[in-house]
């Protein structure tokens, strides 16, 4: 299965994500750029984290209306994965497919660290290889990571069961504690914790990995062998 990792002008988690899901048997990600019209030939979107065009107006407002953009949206809408992460999360939001906001830290301070994060659901694809309620070690790395939404949205989230990861302390502000959403159908997700920064024991921890051995059990038919 062929992921392509999207990458903007002032991405710098792109070779991360690639590095990352070309460790697993069945999954092979490369990049493409924003300025391309055509995802032929792949089967999921990947937005990586960074500082997408600056981060001006909003973090991914501007990387919105890339033309790339326009395929997202279709394999979204298609029902093919669609994973971002920090700034992805950012971008998913500002596209729709993924309802709320990320707003600034409340401390107003970017914020880099390792964070304990609950696993709040392992009935979801992107998630089922973990544990339900394993508190699991993720790094995060963010200015404006502070996810907010009204107490409507809330509710429906929290009935859907869309909150896939929670902050098991308080972080940034974000409602409810909320670290990484779902769309209602289950092939969208965004989250502000980097998995793929922690797929390699040498990168101090491996929770990372049953985030992409979920992809690869669920969306990848022909093998779940990981190296």
């Amino acid at each position: 299965m062929k992921f392509a990792v999207i990458v903007f002008p002032g991405s710098n988690c792109d070779q991360d994500m690639i590095w990352a899901v070309n460790l697993f048997d069945g999954m092979q990600a490369t990049a493409v750029r924003h300025d391309e019209r055509s995802l032929m030939g792949y089967d999921g979107v990947l937005l990586p984290g960074g500082f997408s065009y600056g981060d001006y107006l909003r973090c991914g407002a501007i990387a919105r209306f890339a033309p790339i953009m326009t395929e997202v949206v279709r394999f979204a809408q298609e029902g093919k994965p669609v994973f971002g992460t920090c700034n992805g999360f950012q971008m998913l939001t500002e596209l729709g497919l993924l309802p709320g906001g990320l707003r600034k830290n409340e401390s107003l301070k970017f914020i880099s660290k390792v964070v304990p994060i609950v696993v709040e659901t392992n009935k979801h694809p992107f998630t089922n290889q973990y544990q339900a309620k394993a508190t699991i070690e993720l790094p995060i790395a963010h200015g404006e990571g502070n996810y907010y939404c009204d107490e409507e949205t809330l509710a429906e989230l929290e009935a859907n069961n869309q909150i896939l990861f929670r902050y098991a302390d308080k972080v940034n502000g974000s409602v409810a504690n909320i670290a990484g959403i779902s769309n209602l159908a289950g092939n969208v997700v965004g989250m502000m914790p980097h998995p793929e920064r922690a797929v390699e024991a040498l990168l101090g921890s491996t929770d990372g990995r049953p985030f992409f051995e979920s992809m690869l059990t669920n969306f990848v038919k022909e093998s779940n062998h990981v190296k």
